[in-house]
């Protein structure tokens, strides 16, 4: 499981680009393809904090669907199918599925909804059953703003996997700790093996894809898999 910035190609989605990047590197990034799809690599974008597709100002909704166009541009130039995806926070349901409405066929098909310390796994849920896409489960923001009371997180992984069809590939959950003395929903630098040992003892014999979002990336993952013994 791998996710790519959204800064791949520069000013990808911004109107001052005019270079027809995907032509330009299209032997390159279908080479890059290659290697993605020959080692079974599920890849995913995750558009920044800017990209906010339920905004009041209609030029920030526009440069929201340019960006979502620009990732499934991005992912399609790779040749990656819909199931490598593009996951992004919701707003008021109304005007997000006013902004969803939009999109590009491609961007709408990888889209994928993850719950916040704002928006609640419960209405994220309803709005994504609306717009018949997925739920990315991400655990540490459930914590912060819970919902389903009662429910385990095994429970609430195996609720939202009932939103992923075949065609979306393995489901994916996001995993992450609070960064001690900071915000409220500051992801940690490093894996908080003890916090991550209790949720892999619950979900860890499920077929999940894991984002660790944590600050030393490539560190923690080789220390999370050395836990699962993988």
């Amino acid at each position: 499981m791998f996710r790519l910035t959204s800064n791949l190609i520069p000013f990808g989605s911004h109107a001052a680009n005019e270079l027809a990047w995907w032509d330009e590197f299209a032997p390159r990034l279908a080479e890059l393809g290659r290697l993605m799809l020959a080692n079974g690599m599920s890849i995913s974008t995750h558009p920044g904090q800017y990209t906010v597709l339920s905004s009041v100002r209609p030029e920030v909704v526009d440069a929201a669907v340019a960006e979502l166009a620009y990732h499934d541009r991005l992912l399609s130039a790779f040749g990656l199918d819909e199931s490598h995806k593009i996951v992004l926070h919701v707003g008021p349901p109304e005007r997000f599925a006013a902004g969803f409405e939009r999109l590009t066929p491609g961007a709408a098909a990888r889209l994928v909804l993850e719950n916040d310390e704002r928006w609640p796994l419960e209405p994220v849920l309803k709005l994504a059953a609306l717009l018949s896409v997925p739920v990315v489960f991400d655990v540490f923001h459930h914590e912060l703003a819970p919902s389903f009371s009662g429910e385990s997180t095994r429970d609430l992984v195996l609720h939202v996997g009932e939103t992923w069809s075949p065609r979306d590939g393995r489901q994916e959950v996001h995993f992450s700790t609070q960064a001690p003395g900071k915000r409220p929903g500051a992801h940690a630098d490093e894996l908080d093996v003890e916090a991550f040992g209790r949720f892999a003892a619950e979900v860890g014999d499920l077929p999940l894809d894991c984002v660790l979002e944590v600050k030393d990336k490539e560190r923690s993952a080789l220390r999370a898999r050395e836990l699962l013994g993988v």
